[in-house]
């Protein structure tokens, strides 16, 4: 499995270009900014895109989701409960100083329990609320995408719009009964392990 971590834009977004190996068929997951970046990454290793994956709607994780759709075709999928703030990116975006594209009407809308495939890989959607209302987690192959639900050493910020505390518990919760050896790649700053945030996150004691 090729997986590729792009940091991108101001607010340092994690986006994630997972494929596979013999049909390099791929996934590009919260492509927030750098478009240019991204699609270089996805023509130097031949990869063909067939999802554009958003673990939520936040401006600073959709920001370059119409460069990415426009040059490859990839379909866009989001939670069904998140299309309100995706769709309200833009006027975001504005109020924190940054300048967007309008983002593309979603093609698919996902709920908890849906698998996304591509080439042999299968990852599971999981919707962890909390951070907003349509946050997901995608789980498979020994990974889990986390978005903004999850960090090395925290979890995401309940004070947004949609942002719900007991929620964000709730979904922290579900993400460490895990197995302890999944490797975490968090929608910010660096990989961690299930283990590690389930025995070492400050916010384990107040949550679990």
């Amino acid at each position: 499995m090729f997986v590729k971590n792009i940091v991108v834009g101001p607010l340092q977004v994690n986006c994630f270009i997972i494929a596979d190996d013999t049909s390099k068929e791929a996934v590009v997951i919260d492509p927030g900014d750098e478009p240019d970046m991204i699609l270089d990454i996805i023509k130097n290793n031949g990869l063909t895109v067939q999802y554009i994956l958003c673990t939520h709607g936040h401006f600073d994780h959709v920001g370059a989701v119409s460069d990415i759709k426009k040059e490859t075709g990839a379909k866009v999928a989001l939670h069904k409960d998140e299309l309100e703030i995706y769709s309200a990116a833009l006027d975001m975006a504005a109020f924190w100083g940054y300048d967007i594209e309008r983002l593309p009407e979603p093609d698919i809308l996902l709920k908890d329990g849906d698998v996304v495939e591509f080439g042999r890989i299968r990852l599971n959607v999981l919707h962890t609320p909390g951070h907003s209302p349509g946050g997901i987690c995608l789980y498979g192959d020994g990974i889990v995408i986390t978005g903004d639900t999850v960090f090395a050493g925290s979890v995401g910020r309940t004070d947004l719009y949609g942002g719900d505390e007991k929620k964000l518990k709730e979904s922290f919760k579900r993400l460490m009964s895990l197995p302890e050896n999944i490797r975490v790649l968090p929608g910010h700053g660096p990989e961690t392990l299930i283990a590690r945030e389930k025995h070492e996150n400050m916010f384990s004691e107040l949550l679990l």
